[in-house]
């Protein structure tokens, strides 16, 4: 799997965590089951291998951090969401944001540029162009407002 799929379905699986409220362990727990992910491998070319090694290392961090930091993350859309409100934003969009966020904030190893111009490219995939230019907008201020970046 590639770094573009896993963060992919660290998104999907962001997502998820948001709409039935279950723990982050269990849920990837579940979703990445041998069983349970062959039946996803005919749905979605997404799932076409399964995550190993730092893959795996990388969803468990996500989506665990995603979902203890869900508030926080959750305050940061709402205080760079300027001009739309918050119930207009998609569960897609949030949820990109959220591990774009996180992995700005809480993995150093991972640059800025690169967890914004990967949510953009998810965004576009998912979302409508006015969509992709707010998580856009969103992401930048929310880089050069809140995130250390060393240079």
């Amino acid at each position: 799997m590639t770094r573009t799929g896993t963060r992919e379905l660290a998104v999907r699986l962001a997502f998820a965590l948001a709409e039935n409220g279950r723990g982050a362990a269990e849920l990837v727990e579940e979703v990445l089951s041998e069983e349970y992910y062959a039946t996803l491998c005919g749905e979605d070319e997404l799932y076409k291998s399964m995550p190993r090694g730092g893959e795996r290392e990388y969803l468990d961090r996500v989506v665990e951090g995603v979902a203890s930091r869900f508030a926080e993350l959750n305050g940061y859309i709402e205080k760079y969401s300027v001009g739309w409100q918050v119930s207009r934003i998609s569960r897609e969009a949030a949820a990109i944001m959220r591990v774009a966020m996180f992995e700005m904030l809480h993995m150093p190893e991972i640059p800025t540029s690169s967890a914004i111009d990967a949510a953009i490219d998810l965004a576009k995939k998912y979302e409508t162009e006015e969509t992709t230019a707010f998580v856009n907008g969103v992401l930048g201020s929310f880089a050069r407002d809140e995130v250390r970046n060393e240079g």
